[in-house]
């Protein structure tokens, strides 16, 4: 019964900025490391970055500088700011979840579309 939903995808023109959400529900264990996700078209999915439960958090490269995840535990939710946008930023972002000490809980959204396009 674990939900794990993004919203917040849309079309944005390049140097734009966005703001995605990942909400949390049904869980019956401790949220531990959570992370996002994207895949563009005919591409395998990539790391965009992780947050740990203390708010501790690491991107890939070619986000850094521009994206900035973070979290709010009481109400199991993850956002994702995104600033300067560019045309291969467009994906499909995804939200991923982990159990604080068990790595059997992993969990997965539906994704959200992110187009960034003049």
């Amino acid at each position: 019964q674990v939900q794990v939903v993004e919203s917040g995808g849309g079309l944005v023109q390049p140097g734009g900025s966005l703001t995605l959400s990942c909400a949390v529900s049904g869980t019956s264990f401790d949220i531990g490391n959570m992370g996002w996700y994207r895949q563009a078209p005919g591409k395998t999915r990539e790391l965009v970055g992780v947050i740990t439960r203390d708010g501790r958090t690491n991107y890939a490269d070619s986000v850094t500088g521009r994206f900035t995840i973070s979290r709010d535990n009481a109400k199991n939710t993850m956002y994702l700011q995104m600033i300067s946008l560019k045309p291969e930023d467009t994906a499909v972002y995804y939200c991923n979840v982990n159990g604080r000490t068990n790595s059997a809980y992993n969990y997965w959204g539906q994704g959200t579309q992110v187009t960034v396009s003049s």
